[in-house]
């Protein structure tokens, strides 16, 4: 669904483009745009969590995680027991109950 809304993004960007073609390079915040969409990702299981940024991954075992975090309007952080906070992509306080599933109940279900 979201490269729904970059795909209008494409075509209110075609405005400039078509009337100015030097402005044909503002087409790259779409592709960055779908890039993002695709690449930003926190995959669950019940070994560890991975986290996957624009440039690299990062994989992380439950007995690693000290805790989660939740800040107004953003994803989860990690808080490991090496103390760095680590930012969990695509998963906030809704996506918990599928945590605590693929973690086997590591992370506890505040909706229970």
């Amino acid at each position: 669904m979201a490269h729904f809304a970059v795909g209008f993004v494409v075509l209110g960007l075609m405005v400039p483009v078509l009337i100015w073609p030097v402005s044909a390079l503002l087409l790259i915040i779409p592709v960055m745009l779908s890039t993002l969409i695709v690449r930003l990702r926190t995959v669950a299981d019940d070994r560890g969590v991975t986290v996957r940024t624009l440039l690299s991954s990062r994989a992380v075992r439950w007995d690693d995680i000290d805790g989660l975090r939740f800040s107004r309007g953003s994803w989860a952080r990690a808080q490991l027991k090496s103390g760095v906070e680590l930012r969990l992509p695509a998963v906030t306080f809704a996506t918990l109950p599928q945590l605590t599933e693929a973690s086997r109940g590591r992370v506890p279900n505040p909706y229970r």
